[in-house]
């Protein structure tokens, strides 16, 4: 059998720009230009500032943090100054932390096309400013220990429980100012003390555990299920229900930023990933990420054809990933990094490689106009969205089971791209862009879902195979625009020719169930709308993707024009934030199969045979 084999020309062009790869890994970061190289890119702003001590002073080595739809953190240098480059538009939480003084309250930042600056203030810990420590004691209180000092009100908390904690009746605690208590004890000695003089104030201890911590994290309780049709929800024929849970914590540090990442859920299919990764900005012009990630899943259902296909009871999947990015002078930004994943289903090459780098330049100068250049390898399995943590969007454990079509059983996709493109930013924010790509796929994977090819599953399993292998080029473009401060949209169109020059190792069995994924020539057109934005008042934040095509394979004989969405509700819960956390409901709707890649192959949502829609919902704390 004749299969296209990898060209022999991108490991050279890889060794030449990449040199060694410092480790087998996944490319995290994303080509600059975004526009040109992703269908519905959003654009990008700076946040920048100064921290300064309550006199004015300026400090330096200062960890400053925003939260909001990404998690970014930077240093304040030798003036004060910080900067966050590239952040999506949007509402930011933003903190700021530094040994030996109290951080302030967290303030919320719009990021836009302005570019303003941002004073952040700290207070000395033994400064006078610092507010009152309060000691473990025995016996009774000073008489006006029950109130603090007026010159003190000004430096607490103002809502509604923290004025309880401080005008309530002490028995036990009392304001300690002069290092020892009644005893004559050393004011180091009481280990209550000890944590309440870490912290800076008890009262935001009580209040809130990660206010005065460097660490910014999420933490989601959702539930999540699967329906063909609305009325499913109410009847057997749906998916089973599951509750996911999610927590993230990020942890920055003068030279670089660990995050550690989890989540699990439990029911007939019992699954986790765990994720952790370091990334560090060596210096302005060079930032470097490194991180694994392992997930297993575990059936304990009764459908025969998952129990068939799952060796032992349970799959297991590890990956690691590394990146680099340069940045010569003002124009010139180079990148580059490589993804091995390990898949114990697979029965050959279970260690699967991806490589990607890419070029971009600004050559005209102050003018706004980039070109950009990418070469990538990517080689996945059947079912890795399953275990692979996504670069964006929500992140949920492996929750459907998969069988293979046929007897040929789970062979891996290997994908090589090579794109060109150019964009340029006008005035009022509008970003346009076009690009061309060429790919050379082979095994391209299928995905059957059995409400449409009679196989006998439910909404929580489907079968996977090859369609053959297939040449495609093409071009596209795009373009995006910020609409006031709260809103953007995005709209990207492509075209691309395709044949396929070899056969599916499944052809038999496929042309019998969906032969609509076996294509041999054909033209296909995609349009892809974004849009999101948050609604005043409500601090509604609403995210919204739609797909369009003419080339879907929901119908089982023949390609027919079709679109899938995904929407995300976001409501803000400002009566919960009586500590620094925020809260909000989400509620998510989607029936989109897989996630947007910049390299991915024109098909990965194409053959995606009639997908359930999945509804999303629960409760979301950031902190």
């Amino acid at each position: 059998m004749i299969r296209i084999c990898t060209p022999w020309w991108l490991p050279v062009v890889m060794v030449c720009v990449v040199g060694p790869p410092p480790a087998l890994a996944q490319l995290a970061l994303r080509p600059t230009l975004q526009a040109s190289s992703q269908p519905g890119a959003i654009s990008q702003g700076e946040l920048r500032g100064i921290v300064q001590d309550e006199r004015g002073g300026v400090l330096s080595g200062a960890v400053v943090s925003a939260l909001g739809s990404t998690t970014a953190f930077a240093v304040s240098d030798r003036e004060g100054r910080f900067v966050f480059r590239s952040l999506p538009y949007g509402p930011y939480l933003v903190r700021a932390h530094l040994q030996g003084y109290v951080p302030a309250r967290a303030r919320i930042v719009q990021v836009n096309g302005a570019r303003a600056s941002w004073t952040l203030a700290l207070a000395r810990v033994d400064g006078g400013s610092a507010p009152a420590i309060l000691a473990a004691g025995v016996g009774g209180v000073d008489g006006d220990a029950a109130a603090p000092p007026e010159s003190l009100t000004d430096n607490h908390d103002h809502d509604e429980v923290a004025w309880r904690l401080r005008h309530s009746k002490r028995s036990v605690l009392k304001d300690a100012r002069d290092g020892t208590d009644d005893r004559g004890n050393p004011f180091l000695d009481d280990p209550l003390t000890n944590i309440a003089r870490a912290v800076g104030n008890p009262v935001r201890l009580a209040s809130s555990l990660f206010t005065d911590l460097p660490i910014n994290g999420q933490i989601n309780l959702l539930t999540t299920t699967s329906f063909d049709r609305p009325q499913d929800l109410f009847s057997i024929n749906g998916g089973t229900p599951q509750g996911v849970a999610y927590v993230s914590l990020v942890a920055p540090a003068a030279d670089g930023e660990w995050t550690i990442r989890g989540t699990l859920t439990q029911g007939d299919v019992s699954s986790w990933i765990v994720a952790g990764s370091y990334a560090r900005r060596v210096d302005t012009n060079h930032r470097y990420e490194a991180g694994l990630s392992y997930s297993t899943q575990r059936y304990l259902g009764g459908n025969a054809e998952a129990l068939k296909a799952v060796r032992d009871g349970a799959r297991n999947v590890g990956s690691m990933y590394a990146a680099d990015d340069w940045s010569i002078g003002s124009r010139v930004h180079v990148g580059y990094g490589a993804k091995f994943a390990n898949y114990d289903y697979l029965t050959e090459d279970r260690g699967l490689v991806s490589p990607r780098a890419s070029v971009s330049v600004r050559p005209f100068g102050d003018d706004p106009v980039r070109i950009h250049a990418a070469v990538s390898h990517r080689e996945v399995a059947p079912g890795a969205e399953e275990f692979i943590p996504p670069t964006t969007g929500l992140w949920l454990p492996p929750e459907r089971t998969f069988s293979p079509v046929g007897r040929a059983g789970f062979i891996p996709e290997r994908l090589d791209h090579v794109e060109v493109g150019v964009e340029r930013e006008w005035p009022g924010h509008v970003v346009l862009g076009v690009r061309a790509f060429r790919q050379s796929i082979q095994d391209q994977i299928v995905t059957l879902f059995g409400a449409a090819t009679g196989i006998d599953a439910t909404l929580g399993h489907y079968v996977v195979g090859s369609a053959g292998d297939v040449e495609a080029a093409g071009w596209g473009a795009s373009i995006s625009r910020d609409l006031g401060n709260r809103f953007r949209a995005a709209l990207d169109y492509m075209q691309s020719d395709t044949r396929r020059t070899e056969r599916s190792p499944s052809e038999v069995r496929l042309t019998r169930i969906a032969p609509a994924v076996l294509r041999d020539a054909e033209r296909i057109r995609m349009l892809t709308a974004n849009a999101e934005g948050v609604v005043p008042v409500t601090l509604t934040r609403v995210i919204l993707t739609y797909r369009m095509s003419n080339a879907f394979a929901d119908s089982a004989t023949t390609p027919s024009p079709g679109a899938r969405f995904d929407v995300q509700l976001n409501q803000a819960l400002p009566f919960l934030n009586f500590t620094s956390a925020q809260w909000e409901m989400l509620v998510a709707v989607r029936n989109m199969f897989r996630e947007d890649s910049v390299d991915g192959s024109v098909y990965d949502e194409l053959l995606v045979v009639r997908p359930p829609k999945r509804v999303l919902g629960g409760v979301t704390v950031r902190f």
